[in-house]
């Protein structure tokens, strides 16, 4: 047999050395003796012989060795060969399988790559990441990642016995390296395996791989995410043409591992219906383990819809490798934490969710991302995903990289990604994480280690830009979802429409009335009669934004005390102050947020390692919070002036807000029809009054509708019977006024008894 190969092709391929292995490799058309033939070629590291098997023609043909002991050849005289197959013999043990080199065709198109290239390939994770399919009728799994400054990619798994020479990957004009195995299929672990320049290898999980291996292994698995059925048609066409901003929103902000935990010897729910132990973890409790999605959604969504919130939002279940960073160093973008469980099993929570009628919110984290080996850091051998230069590359202070958003194939990534949560998932609204570490290039950073923009200033106009196109991009694919930004500074315009100048979002954490509030309620009462003005501030520049109040996780951690161990006082007065803060809360504009755990007056501080402190339930006082709390969600879900004008200035108007002396605020807040308001009146003291009057617009029976220092609740019952008439005698600039008795550190809620008024007329 005459050599069809220089020796020098066959050096790059043994030494993996050669960008497109499809020149050498596969089936090649010759002309041999006048006449087409062709060669087929493989390069076999651990095979001792080869043969080329024609199913069809029931033939096979031996291949020869060629310049090196497993780079084998033979020529075959057949007009046409398509899905031939070797038979390979290593050692005592013999396999046959189709030739990954004979399917030559690309999978991504030209516009694919166009798309990508500028940044716009919205929906690049259907292309790039381990996807199951089928090729001139052969299955298998086609790969493709992006490694531009690669020397060579290959693709390593169980399946080649995790060796980089056997499945090299081919380079494409933008820097995608791409191959179809056949005979993969979903469940099958891989990683890329990626040479630089200079030969050094690193072993990284997928970027867009749909599922990693529970940690501390970072294996990515081939997943099919069009499996599941989807059973939310009904609440998904409701949410396209709903104005979420027109909508009550009260969001339960959770960590699923630590809400609670199962007993390790307890079996988990699988997605087959079969049982196997859970991967327990050595920080937890003994004995404990973490519950799986299916098991969540037997147990956290009945909890959350009996206490009446209308979302779950979810700290970050994108994967990620140590579990105190609470999810927000992320690993692995488009892959749900395998902690809990598959993406099937996170399916079929949201989906339960939807048909409970509560929304799923997910933290989204942009901003970083970690310096684990196995991800996006130095990711082809070179800064891709991160800036090169560390004073804008660096967040020193968390240890972790920069995105760099003026990179289009970078910017395209974390686009697709949030567009991605939407599409696969079915998820309701992001919370997007460090919105001001994004905005600011000087954000934790000290003189001379952070670099100006080109105008001079500390602005980051590209991260913005970025931000404004993932916004337009969700808006435009998904009407009526959440984009939330947990941004603390000034910037302007946040929650103002992309074309108007705004970054896009629909809501902001208004973390400048989340700091007054803890700071007002954590002094003893007698001093807040100077501090009036934390109370008021927040209406002097609420119509500026879209705000969401939020007291979140990050408030229960570091030593800052759960929020009852911030109020002052005895017990009693304490749970006082919370039902305080919470009614005040509510009745405020915004829409709401509250972390696991305040519902019932935890007194810990939150734990990742551990459960809730549900054993407080077993007391009268935390049961009287939670049934509070129930009791606020449902009025606040009942009463449209609560939420139906929340960035409206029509929505809100002051009674009193003077009255500093006896630390109570009074104000209205109304509906969009003009006869529908709400009267709140608080007193921020352990002090009653008995017969305090304010103004009121119309004249009637005010009921009182919510009372936070009702009995019910572990109040002193003080209050007004159910309500009071009004007095004609103007008062507070409105023509009526109504005595009313004001409980200790209580809140009270009235609304006009229209029915009543009538009936008392007639």
């Amino acid at each position: 047999m005459s050599m069809t190969i220089a020796p020098e092709q066959v050096e790059r391929i043994v030494w993996n050395q050669h960008h497109d292995p499809f020149e050498v490799l596969g089936s090649h058309p010759i002309e041999q003796d006048g006449k087409t033939v062709w060669v087929v070629r493989a390069y076999l590291p651990t095979a001792s012989a080869a043969w080329v098997i024609l199913p069809e023609e029931r033939q096979e043909y031996l291949m020869q060795a060629v310049h090196h002991p497993h780079f084998f050849e033979c020529t075959i005289d057949t007009p046409e060969l398509a899905n031939y197959q070797l038979r390979i013999q290593e050692g005592e043990h013999e396999r046959v399988m189709y030739d990954p080199y004979a399917f030559r065709s690309p999978r991504l198109t030209e516009f694919d790559l166009h798309l990508f290239a500028e940044g716009n390939h919205h929906r690049i994770y259907e292309k790039l990441g381990a996807h199951p399919t089928e090729i001139n009728g052969v299955e298998g799994v086609y790969f493709a990642v992006w490694a531009p400054n690669a020397r060579n990619v290959s693709v390593l798994g169980d399946f080649n016995y995790w060796d980089g020479r056997k499945n090299q990957m081919r380079k494409g004009a933008t820097g995608i390296w791409e191959l179809f195995i056949p005979g993969l299929a979903v469940g099958d672990r891989y990683k890329y395996e990626i040479k630089n320049q200079d030969g050094h290898i690193y072993e990284k999980s997928d970027p867009y791989g749909f599922q990693q291996e529970v940690r501390p292994k970072t294996a990515s698995i081939v997943t099919d995410l069009d499996a599941y059925s989807w059973n939310d048609q009904d609440w998904m066409e409701q949410r396209r043409h709903s104005d979420p901003l027109t909508q009550p929103i009260s969001v339960y902000e959770v960590h699923l591992g630590s809400w609670l935990h199962a007993s390790s010897a307890e079996p988990a729910e699988l997605l087959n219906g079969e049982t196997e132990p859970v991967v327990v973890v050595s920080e937890l409790k003994p004995g404990a383990r973490f519950l799986t999605y299916r098991e969540l959604a037997e147990r956290l969504i009945p909890y959350v819809k009996e206490l009446g919130y209308t979302h779950i939002e979810l700290l970050p279940i994108a994967e990620h490798p140590f579990d105190g960073s609470w999810g927000y160093q992320v690993t692995g973008y488009y892959a749900c934490t395998s902690r809990y469980g598959s993406s099937e099993d996170l399916m079929y929570f949201i989906d339960q969710c939807h048909q409970n009628g509560i929304g799923v919110i997910v933290d989204w984290v942009p901003g970083h991302f970690p310096k684990d080996g196995h991800g996006l850091a130095f990711f082809d051998g070179s800064h891709l995903y991160e800036h090169a230069d560390p004073r804008k590359g660096e967040h020193k202070e968390w240890g972790t990289l920069v995105f760099n958003y003026n990179r289009h194939e970078v910017r395209n990534f974390l686009v697709a990604n949030a567009l991605f949560w939407f599409d696969k998932y079915h998820i309701d609204g992001m919370r997007v994480d460090a919105v001001a570490s994004m905005l600011y290039l000087d954000y934790c950073r000290k003189e001379g280690e952070w670099l100006p923009n080109q105008y001079g200033g500390r602005e980051n106009l590209e991260a913005a830009d970025f931000l404004r196109q993932a916004n337009h991009v969700i808006f435009s694919y998904f009407p009526g979802v959440l984009s939330i930004a947990e941004e603390s500074t000034s910037w302007p315009m946040v929650t103002w429409p992309t074309y108007m100048g705004g970054l896009g979002f629909n809501l902001k954490w208004n973390m400048g009335w989340m700091h007054d509030m803890l700071d007002y309620f954590s002094m003893d009462p007698w001093f807040r009669q100077f501090h009036q003005n934390n109370l008021t501030f927040s209406m002097w520049y609420h119509h500026s934004e879209n705000y969401m109040l939020a007291l979140s996780h990050d408030e229960v951690v570091h030593g800052k005390s759960n929020i009852i161990g911030k109020m002052p006082g005895d017990r009693w007065q304490k749970f006082a102050n919370v039902r305080c803060l919470f009614a005040y809360m509510f009745a405020h504009p915004g829409k709401k947020t509250l972390f696991m755990g305040m519902e019932f007056g935890q007194w810990s501080e939150w734990n990742v390692w551990g459960d809730l402190e549900w054993q407080l339930l077993q007391y009268d006082s935390h049961q009287q919070l939670k049934r509070f709390m129930q009791d606020l969600n449902h009025l606040y879900r009942q009463e449209s002036a609560l939420y139906t004008q929340d960035f409206s200035e029509e929505g809100f108007e002051w009674i009193d807000c003077s009255d500093n002396r006896h630390s109570v605020v009074s104000f209205i807040r109304r509906g969009k029809d003009t006869d529908d308001f709400i009267i709140t009146v608080c007193n921020f003291t352990p002090q009653p009054h008995s017969h305090y009057r304010i103004g009121v617009p119309e004249l009637g029976f005010y009921t009182e509708l919510f009372n936070s220092d009702a009995r019910e609740y572990g109040g002193s019952n003080l209050g007004n019977l159910g309500g009071k008439w009004t007095d004609e005698w103007s008062y507070h600039n409105h023509p009526y006024s109504i005595d009313l008795c004001l409980p200790p550190l209580g809140v009270l809620i009235l609304k006009l008894d229209r029915q009543k008024m009538a009936a008392a007329m007639q």
